[in-house]
């Protein structure tokens, strides 16, 4: 099937229907491979539980880092925007199989993309960021960003939802879509995929790239036999199809190449329990290596000395992914809970400060060393 392009600088029509299938966007047509991703921090944001709002202040510490010397650079090269769970009680919506909610319909899938691209939030909110710090950096490099994809759910076996409705989800152009067939699974994403880049065209953003998309279910057992198509669908506008995968005793992350991923990170699931010793992180940059995969750096709020004083166990990834020859040969994603990167941006006690710009030493060195 043919598709319409674009002229440079000009937005294209929308068609009759809602698929955006025989659009292809300016800076589609001109990309010539995928766009490389260095560091990427998760942004989670959008349920309706999350206190925080992703405005342009809240994101400065991500975008740059001025070290004690005074020194600024830029900081993270990609921005992973993502969501699991929205609302606060009852029932939440969930956007992967696995967390206690009802599935998310069409409905709450529109919503958590215009969440991302409301004015002054999120996305254009790290624009404005980014806008700010380049007029003192004059770095002249766009920095990428990478959407979360929803999961088509499907009742089943180990599922909370046995009874769901096949055409629970919603329409496209007025026919309801039956999850129970796979075409009409595969069809729902490429309905979300086409609004992301139709909102994305909208910004007119200057300083960001929509660079890929990630699938927010951390396996596969609930959605192998779509994830070819999904990934046909985005490869042929060169955009990445990213996972993150968590460490379990059964593991599906080994086939994340025949599963039709570009880039897969591997969580090694360290920082969260104390009991866990410190060969999981070894183990889990031997199994990076041994399949060609890049890595997850974990930690949350819990890193704070008078919060968790889990300080030591971030301090661990970075000497692992050091010792293990992690910083010259992978690409590396960081779980930060909601925000707490931020807040150890705005520490007061020492030994928090120390890790702050420990860390961002850290993110930095990786860029210069894997990034080059």
């Amino acid at each position: 099937m043919g598709f319409m392009a674009c002229s440079s600088g000009q937005t294209p029509l929308p068609n009759n229907g809602e698929s955006g299938e025989n659009i292809t966007y300016p800076w589609e047509a001109d990309r010539k491979s995928m766009l490389p991703v260095t560091d990427m921090v998760l942004i989670y944001g959008g349920g309706a539980h999350r206190n925080v709002t992703w405005n342009k202040d809240h994101f400065t510490p991500y975008v740059s880092y001025t070290d004690k010397t005074n020194h600024e650079q830029s900081l993270f090269d990609g921005f992973l925007f993502l969501e699991i769970t929205n609302g606060k009680s009852g029932a939440p919506r969930i956007f992967a199989t696995g967390y206690n909610g009802e599935p998310a319909r069409k409905t709450d899938w529109k919503a958590l993309a215009d969440y991302y691209f409301q004015s002054g939030i999120a996305i254009d909110a790290l624009e404005q960021s980014i806008a700010e710090a380049e007029q003192r950096l004059n770095t002249g490099r766009k920095k990428k960003i990478v959407v979360a994809l929803p999961e088509p759910i499907t009742a089943g076996p180990n599922t909370n939802y046995a009874e769901l409705p096949a055409d629970y989800w919603g329409e496209i152009d007025g026919v309801p879509l039956d999850f129970t067939r796979d075409s009409d699974r595969v069809m729902a994403c490429k309905w979300y995929i086409d609004y992301v880049r139709k909102r994305f065209s909208e910004g007119g953003f200057q300083h960001l790239e929509l660079a890929g998309f990630y699938w927010v279910a951390e396996e596969s057992l609930h959605t192998g036999s779509i994830l070819s198509g999904v990934a046909a669908y985005l490869n042929r506008w060169k955009y990445s199809f990213n996972w993150i995968p968590y460490w379990k005793e059964t593991p599906d992350y080994y086939e994340w190449k025949s599963l039709k991923f570009n880039y897969a990170y591997l969580q090694p699931n360290y920082f969260f329990n104390e009991t866990i010793p410190y060969s999981r992180l070894t183990d889990a940059c031997t199994v990076a290596r041994q399949y060609d995969m890049d890595m997850e750096l974990e930690f949350d709020e819990r890193v704070f000395v008078n919060n968790g004083n889990r300080g030591g166990r971030l301090r661990d990834y970075m000497q692992a992914f050091e010792a293990n020859n992690i910083l010259l040969t992978k690409r590396i994603a960081y779980y930060q809970g909601t925000d707490a990167l931020y807040q150890l941006s705005r520490a007061v006690n020492e030994q928090d400060i120390d890790l702050f710009h420990d860390f961002c030493a850290f993110v930095v060195t990786h860029q210069a060393v894997y990034g080059k």
